[in-house]
């Protein structure tokens, strides 16, 4: 059953790969002036962060308006469309490495694809100042739960690999809503890595989880870019490049992180982007 989900997805990119390089070899004398160099650098540092859970797209934003890199309307596309790839080689990887129960796997990914779909309309007209905060508070509770567990002031998560009745339920339902939120700006990683932990799975489960959820909504999403011309192709041939080589050295970085370890880093991760959701919130008028 994983093999034919692998299946699909290697189709899945293999497909938005022929466009993407025949839309990019068809403009290779037309690309931006940026050099190659410091978008590679990006694609690398970004896409490294990104598999260890942190994610890209912030990042990316950040290093490409620091440099002045790529026009500020593009920036979209050449994410969806650069780390496309990355993403992919990161679901590929942690699935085949990490065991996950088959059910467990296939219904949460099957979800967050479904949230995106047909979710997303539902999701868009929310308040996005209202979701953050939301979000943001719950992510801050979750971690404080499992900074408690770490410190022997409670009980700690599970190391279960397989959900099962009411707890898989929810877990395809919360998956469902995230990729929903995921089309609107609000980012997956950690709060299914928070989904992972409450749900008393082993945290080494969110990777494989989060990681495929993301990989089976973006190629879609890449080639909508392509298509009309809403990227900047030498920004995202270089990210996917430069991707590529960063998700590669940090899986095996990841893979060889003993539990506890690993626990402190998904810690780190969700207190991030909790008070990063938070602030983006307060920010807001």
């Amino acid at each position: 059953m994983i093999k034919i989900v692998l299946g699909i997805l290697v189709v899945l990119t293999a497909v938005f790969c022929y466009f993407f390089v025949t839309d990019f070899m068809k403009n290779k004398n037309n690309l931006s002036k940026t050099g190659w160099l410091p978008l590679l650098g990006t694609g690398f540092i970004t896409n490294f962060l990104d598999t260890l859970g942190i994610g890209s797209f912030a990042p990316t934003t950040a290093l490409f308006k620091l440099g002045k890199m790529v026009e500020d309307k593009l920036i979209p596309g050449t994410l969806n469309v650069g780390d496309t790839v990355p993403v992919v080689l990161e679901a590929l990887l942690f699935i085949t490495a990490i065991d996950v129960e088959p059910i467990t796997l296939i219904g949460m990914l099957f979800a967050a694809t479904l949230g995106a779909v047909i979710g997303a309309g539902v999701v868009s007209k929310l308040p996005v100042k209202t979701i953050r905060l939301g979000m943001g508070g719950a992510l801050l509770v979750v971690g404080f739960f499992m900074l408690a567990g770490k410190m022997g002031w409670m009980p700690s998560g599970g190391e279960a690999i397989g959900l099962t009745g009411g707890k898989l339920i929810i877990g395809i339902a919360v998956n469902f809503i995230l990729g929903a939120l995921m089309t609107i700006g609000v980012g997956l990683y950690a709060p299914c890595m928070a989904l992972v932990y409450a749900l008393g799975l082993s945290p080494r489960v969110a990777f494989p989880i989060m990681m495929g959820s993301c990989a089976f909504l973006m190629p879609a999403a890449g080639m909508k870019f392509v298509k009309e011309e809403a990227q900047d192709r030498k920004a995202s041939m270089a990210l996917t490049i430069g991707g590529a080589v960063g998700v590669f050295i940090a899986y095996y970085i990841v893979k060889s992180l003993p539990l506890s370890l690993l626990t402190w880093l998904v810690i780190i991760v969700i207190a991030y982007t909790a008070i990063t959701m938070l602030r983006s919130a307060f920010a807001e008028n």
